[in-house]
């Protein structure tokens, strides 16, 4: 389970420990370091800007962001006492054996980020219908919001994880470079999960 945006041939993620995910597990830390993933460096005070926010409250939580490896100083940027952070990784990873921690401020701490993470999803598919008619026809018609139900057993249900994700693997080396006209960042959601609801 990862989240963040991945570059081809140069992606790094961070596998979260439970130490790490202690130091992540904060709505406003989530928030942090996904803007600065998404829209790159910037300083305490533009973050706060961003998210609405205290300058105060930024720092403090860059600070504990980077404590636990998140985050780091952006080299080459900021003047005087102005200090501008980046994401330390491009995306993060989550093992599902955190789920089962025998410490419950561990799973309590998993519960925490998968909350901001599908928030954060269901945020980035509402910008989307709010903003699509600034799209051309062309990225509307490839665009894709759809949901299905299957009955399936846990190995069933793996082996569908695994094949999705190998699927969009594949097009990784097929990602053009910004420059390319009419190119735009694509987002993939998938969320994998039993339900009780009856097909």
């Amino acid at each position: 389970m990862t989240d963040g945006v991945t570059e081809p041939e140069s992606r790094k993620i961070h596998t979260l420990t439970p130490h790490s995910l202690r130091g992540l597990a904060h709505p406003l830390r989530i928030q942090l370091l996904t803007s600065l993933r998404k829209q790159g460096a910037a300083t305490a005070s533009q973050l706060a800007e961003r998210l609405g926010e205290s300058s105060g409250a930024t720092s403090y939580h860059l600070r504990q962001l980077a404590a636990h490896g998140f985050v780091e100083d952006a080299p080459g940027r900021g003047k005087g006492r102005e200090r501008w952070w980046q994401s330390t990784h491009q995306g993060t990873r989550l093992d599902e054996s955190l789920m089962a921690d025998p410490d419950p401020t561990v799973r309590g701490a998993v519960a925490v980020y998968l909350h901001e993470v599908a928030a954060f999803h269901a945020s980035e598919v509402s910008t989307w219908i709010g903003t699509q008619h600034d799209w051309s026809p062309e990225w509307t018609e490839s665009a894709d919001i759809s949901d299905y139900t299957l009955r399936l057993t846990p190995e069933l249900t793996a082996e569908l994880n695994g094949r999705i994700n190998e699927l969009i693997e594949s097009y990784r080396p097929l990602a053009v470079d910004e420059s390319t006209p009419d190119s735009a960042r694509v987002r993939l959601h998938t969320h994998v999960f039993p339900t009780h609801y009856t097909e």
